[in-house]
């Protein structure tokens, strides 16, 4: 069982692979990310994506598993508190063998909490041809084999934990639906959508953890009682996936509504990635999250025509306590 200890600055690790699939990609996509470059071949091919692609949550899903079955579980893992930054650089494709490498970077171990250590890991995921298709950066906590804290805190390279950003200023409800265009000129910053709520009831922990997150305080409760959360929890991706089920139903009723009195409705792109996102609190078996978004700012892309959009994520329990954020992107179309 590799500890804190086990991860010296300067490491590589690679494992793999995992074969995707198109079923997969579909499956994945009608549960947590509904969007048509991810569940129709002809849609795809007419997007920005040019064919059918997974998810980028759904890619983060398959590189978990691979963390897992590669060294996670062989390990002391106690999780992870976040992830600093996600890039989705190129399409996963149906028939794409992945693979990874991560490398530390960093380390550091608490003086409130000597007995578990902090490892930086800079990840790249990449296809059978070495085609390098996300990259992506976080530490993971790992118990130590002795309790004692170190002469030298940290080594290596490890990122400044950055505060959370304040909430937005609400603004008028009526101005909710600019969150989603259609036009890129449309989006109000500001603009915040209540997306509703995901119930994170034993069946489907089990079922996300058991394909993507196989630790064993995502399996039963039990193991989760002899660890810091206490009862069955959720892995962090399910709880991002859940938001991203409900930010596009969300969308689409939006957009549906739209047709309906006649109004034009234009398709967005694919997102670039994320950062800053925040597991604040464990996701325990029997909670239910409410998930909003709002948007934090809008800019020009390179690609002519199309500008991003920023938003912030966040999901809230039943007890009004934050336990999770986010940040991130979507492109759109500029209005001819």
């Amino acid at each position: 069982m590799r500890t804190f200890e086990d991860f010296p600055v300067g490491l590589e690790l690679r494992f793999g692979a995992y074969e995707v699939t198109r079923e997969e990609i579909i499956a994945f996509a009608q549960e947590f990310d509904p969007q048509p470059f991810h569940l129709d071949d002809e849609a795809a091919q007419k997007s920005l994506l040019q064919g059918l692609a997974a998810s980028g949550y759904h890619t983060c899903a398959m590189h978990m598993r691979l963390i897992c079955d590669g060294y996670l579980n062989k390990s002391m893992g106690l999780g992870a508190p976040g992830i600093d930054e996600i890039r989705w650089l190129h399409p996963v494709r149906p028939g794409m063998r992945l693979s990874a490498v991560h490398k530390v970077v960093g380390t550091r171990v608490p003086r409130s909490r000597p007995e578990l250590g902090f490892v930086q890991i800079e990840s790249q995921l990449m296809d059978q041809t070495g085609l390098v298709v996300m990259t992506l950066s976080n530490a993971v906590m790992f118990g130590r084999r002795s309790h004692d804290v170190p002469e030298r805190e940290s080594e290596g390279v490890m990122p400044a934990r950055r505060a959370l950003e304040p909430d937005p200023p609400q603004i008028d409800p009526a101005l909710h639906a600019t969150r989603f265009g259609p036009y890129y000129d449309d989006v109000v910053i500001g603009a915040r959508v209540d997306l509703g709520s995901y119930h994170f009831d034993e069946a489907r922990i089990l079922r996300f953890a058991r394909a993507y997150d196989p630790q064993p305080f995502h399996l039963s409760d039990e193991a989760a009682s002899k660890m810091h959360f206490g009862r069955l929890a959720a892995s962090g991706w399910h709880t991002a996936a859940a938001y991203m089920s409900l930010y596009v139903r969300a969308r689409d009723k939006v957009r549906a509504a739209a047709r309906a009195r006649g109004e034009e409705v234009v398709s967005n792109g694919p997102s670039p990635g994320l950062r800053d996102l925040r597991w604040l609190k464990p996701v325990l078996v029997g909670d239910t999250l409410t998930y909003e978004t709002t948007v934090t700012g809008k800019r020009a892309h390179l690609r002519p025509g199309w500008g991003i959009i920023t938003s912030r994520a966040t999901g809230t329990n039943q007890h009004g306590v934050r336990v999770y954020q986010a940040s991130g992107a979507v492109l759109l179309p500029m209005r001819p």
